[in-house]
């Protein structure tokens, strides 16, 4: 039995299924650089750019273009053990054709299915859900997805506000989007705070917290239809639920703690 340890990119997961293609390795795990040693043999590839462009390309003229497209979604979902899964769809897509993919009665598939609903329900929330501030000119935001959503909400951010300077910053997974007037790109980074507002700012901030805290009618309150309407896992990184201090104060990597609190008369039913 073997695993593999690679760099966590998408072009090193490649790498590593090549290689299993090659040698006729049965991996029973994938991990990470910072995660514990294996009790079985372990195998560490460096990414080959090369060798991931000519298997990603061969996904597509193999089986189909809808099958590689499945396969590049699915490394963004937080499906537990994600490159098992996947790398068993890729075996089976390079011997069988794209019946794979249309095969939904096969468990893999339906998990790999599910992870992705679970994933595209989430990018939609978040195109709604994101929270800019204006700093200096410059709109900047933060997200905490449980999928690697953001390189899928880029090139709409960057289109919806094409006209303006954008950051957004992933602190689940430490990547920020950077857009300059529609021409954006996608960067490492775990070093990232917000910082602090002007004056103008924070009185648009501390107007927002006010329409949402007065527009509730009291008697008419749905905690239950609120959640539906906006989950509180969002809330934490939201202005609404937020205070000044809490937005600025926050270090890089660390855990938002607005979810600690009660927001049931805050949200309009």
């Amino acid at each position: 039995m073997t695993a593999y340890r690679y760099d966590g990119t998408f072009a090193g997961f490649l790498t590593c299924v090549w290689d299993a293609l090659e040698s006729g390795a049965e991996p029973v795990e994938f991990l990470l650089p910072d995660d514990e040693a294996a009790l079985w043999e372990t195998r560490e590839l460096a990414a080959d750019a090369g060798r991931a462009r000519r298997l990603y390309a061969a996904l597509s003229r193999r089986v189909s273009p809808e099958f590689q497209a499945l396969i590049a979604r699915g490394f963004l979902t937080c499906l537990p053990q994600k490159e098992l899964a996947l790398l068993e769809l890729i075996r089976r897509g390079l011997r069988e054709g794209d019946r794979v993919r249309q095969d939904l009665s096969d468990p893999v598939m339906a998990k790999v299915n599910l992870a992705l609903t679970k994933m595209w329900t989430e990018w939609d929330h978040l195109k709604g859900f994101v929270r800019f501030s204006d700093l200096d000119g410059c709109l900047v935001g933060e997200i905490e997805p449980k999928n690697r959503v953001l390189p899928l909400l880029a090139s709409h951010f960057a289109e919806r506000y094409s006209g303006e300077r954008l950051v957004l910053y992933d602190r689940t997974h430490h990547e920020v989007f950077l857009s300059d007037r529609g021409r954006w790109k996608l960067l490492p980074g775990s070093d990232f705070r917000m910082g602090p507002a002007g004056a103008e700012e924070r009185a648009f901030r501390a107007m927002w917290r006010t329409y949402y805290q007065t527009i509730a009618i009291e008697g008419r309150l749905n905690p239950k239809c609120q959640s539906t309407h906006m989950p509180k896992r969002y809330r934490h990184v939201m202005t609404e639920f937020l205070t000044d201090e809490e937005m600025e104060s926050r270090l890089p990597g660390q855990p938002a703690k607005a979810l600690e609190k009660d927001h049931t008369n805050q949200l309009p039913p």
